[in-house]
Formats: C-alpha cells, sequence, structure tokens
C-alpha cells in the first residue's frame, strides 16, 4: 500500500514537472523600448493601473515588466495565441511607443500630464 502511494506521488510531480517545462518552452520573451517622460509611469494612478490591466487583457500574455530606467517592457506570451506586432498595438494604444510603433495619438490624450512631454 504505501509503496503504491509514493509511486502514485512520484508519478504525479513528473507529470507536473514536465507540463511546467512544456509550458515554458510555448512562452516567448520580448524586450520591447518605449519612452516614459516621468519616473513614476509603473506606480501612477492612471498608467499603472492601465498596465496592469489592459496589457493582461491581451489574449496569450502570461506577463510583462515595466522597466521605467531603462524605459522598456519585457512581455512573455504564448505564440500561440497572439505575436508581438498585436503587443506593441496594445502598447501603443495606451499611450506609449512601442519600438517602431509610435504612441496611438487617442491613447496619448488619455495619460496624465506627467507622462507627456
Amino acid at each position: 500500500m504505501r509503496k503504491l502511494l509514493k509511486t502514485t506521488i512520484l508519478l504525479i510531480a513528473v507529470f507536473f514537472i514536465s507540463n511546467t517545462a512544456v509550458a515554458q518552452k510555448n512562452n516567448q520573451k520580448a524586450v520591447i523600448k518605449t519612452v516614459l517622460n516621468c519616473d513614476h509611469c509603473k506606480e501612477c494612478e492612471t498608467c499603472g493601473l492601465k498596465f496592469k490591466t489592459e496589457m493582461l487583457k491581451i489574449k496569450g500574455v502570461k506577463m510583462y515588466e515595466l522597466d521605467d530606467k531603462a524605459m522598456t517592457f519585457t512581455v512573455y506570451y504564448n505564440p500561440k495565441k497572439t505575436n508581438l506586432q498585436t503587443i506593441k498595438g496594445a502598447i501603443s494604444k495606451l499611450g506609449f511607443d512601442a519600438d517602431e510603433i509610435k504612441a496611438d495619438p487617442a491613447g496619448y490624450e488619455k495619460l496624465d500630464n506627467c507622462c507627456k512631454a
């Protein structure tokens, strides 16, 4: 009985480890250059909240990090569900540049004044 229990637990552990490894292989990482005009965008009540809600609404985006000092978004996404152009377009709609895609004027106007140039 104990041997069966140990074997079952071992099989379950191997299953979860292998699934995690496969899931990580499917995700991609992209570093997207942007322009931030303030030093607190990710904490800003307007911009920071938009980052948190809108970025994770993009189907396939698993996680993102905003580095306000380096002025980059690091995005982890599933390429089977989205692509880099879609992600850059969403960042642009938030009012920020995303590599070669310039900020959408309507999104830019919604930013707080401290976040505008």
